[in-house]
């Protein structure tokens, strides 16, 4: 098992209930995968240096996790299919 930093960046059109959705669907994954969430943190809107998709803020969420490498392939292919992501990077630690 490895620890892991997940930044993901959730569309500013999406609603709070739908965005507390979206960290608890990640959450629960993690959780489905035999890892851990160790913590969770919301840093709220930002605005980006550049556009992103036509966009110009976002919902930033950082997720620090111990889980393994299969889980981490599946957590990153679940993001890039999720409508309501715009970006996600995967650190290891």
């Amino acid at each position: 098992m490895d620890k892991y930093e997940i930044l993901y960046i959730i569309r500013a059109a999406v609603d709070d209930d739908q965005k507390t959705k979206v960290v608890e669907k990640f959450e629960k994954l993690v959780n489905d995968q035999n890892g851990t969430v160790d913590s969770i943190e919301k840093w709220g809107m930002k605005k980006f240096a550049y556009e992103i998709e036509k966009q110009t803020e976002g919902f930033y969420v950082l997720m620090n996790v111990t889980c393994s490498s299969e889980a981490q392939i599946e957590i990153d292919r679940q993001m890039r299919n999720d409508e309501a992501i715009i970006r996600q990077m995967i650190i290891k630690k």
